[in-house]
């Protein structure tokens, strides 16, 4: 039986906010009728203050009037808004709240990182295909990094740390390029992270990246110009060519960054912190390689809200 309503899910992350329009296929695929980003920072300077700065805030309720024309344009039967490591903690998250329902019409929900590691796996699982497991999905956001283990659709171990390519950048990655010194001390402290994981990363068998840090490393490999979300899709980076594009974004100065490939100045200043999480993630599995999904966290949302108006 085929879900004939059209459903939006809107991500709201430290670094970007994203919109997915959806319905569902004859097999229960998703059909994607449009897909959506801002880069709007809503985590500028949220690990130091803990609170959202007014400059943020402002940018994320432009993008989310944005939003409030295309779901209006696509007549959507229902529209969840989720959002993730920024949002936790922060002392003004009223104003963040209000501001969200002036634009759309609907309440914006703080979700728990178990929770928004549990959409990515389901997101990044329904767009590839898996040959050997379990399988390891990592999802490297502005704020936090949530990783997956699980067999087919179960979960075996999940966690959400409190390692975001933001985060990394604004903490220990101050100057441009960083210094080794600052290099030093965020491998360390990710270190420490992966060291304390519950989550057992030497036992996936495939490895599975999601989010924007993972598909900007694939333009940037690939050579893109322009983004292409076909190419980036189902690509793959060896755990050799991940370190090469770390030690390269690392040493780089974000002008010289920005111009490696089709990326926003916002995801410029702040890729070289995801990569380097990345880097080290990847270096902890005996996979070999990274599968890059552009299949996350929205689809995660779209496909669980179709299933429960069956």
């Amino acid at each position: 039986m085929t879900d004939n309503r059209t459903v939006a899910a809107i991500d709201c992350g430290t670094n970007s906010i994203r919109l997915l329009i959806a319905s569902a296929g004859p097999e229960g695929h998703l059909v994607e009728q449009a897909r959506d980003l801002e880069l709007v920072r809503l985590g500028q300077g949220v690990d130091a203050s803990g609170a959202f700065h007014p400059d943020a805030l402002e940018r994320t309720f432009a993008a989310c009037r944005t939003f409030a024309q295309a779901i209006a344009a696509h007549h959507c039967d229902e529209v969840r808004f989720v959002a993730t490591s920024a949002a936790r903690d922060v002392s003004n998250r009223d104003e963040f709240f209000d501001g969200v329902r002036e634009a759309l019409g609907i309440d914006a929900e703080v979700i728990a990182g178990t929770e928004e590691a549990s959409l990515s796996f389901a997101g990044a699982m329904s767009g590839v295909e898996v040959n050997e497991e379990p399988v390891l999905v990592i999802d490297c956001g502005g704020g936090s990094t949530e990783l997956v283990l699980g067999r087919g659709t179960r979960i075996e171990s999940q966690v959400s740390l409190d390692i975001g390519s933001v985060r990394l950048r604004e903490r220990f990655l101050h100057d441009d390029p960083p210094t080794a010194e600052q290099i030093d001390a965020a491998r360390t402290y990710v270190r420490k992270m992966l060291d304390e994981c519950p989550v057992d990363v030497d036992a996936a068998q495939t490895v599975v990246g999601v989010a924007g840090t993972v598909t900007s490393l694939s333009a940037i490999h690939q050579g893109l110009t322009d983004y292409d979300r076909a190419k980036v899709h189902r690509s793959v980076l060896t755990v050799d060519q991940v370190a090469t594009l770390t030690d390269k974004l690392l040493s780089s100065t974000v002008d010289e960054v920005e111009q490696m490939g089709p990326l926003k100045r916002r995801r410029a200043e702040v890729l070289c912190g995801g990569a380097l999480i990345i880097d080290e993630v990847c270096h902890r599995t005996t996979a070999g390689e990274l599968v890059v999904s552009e299949t996350d966290i929205l689809d995660g949302m779209a496909l669980a809200m179709l299933a429960q108006g069956r």
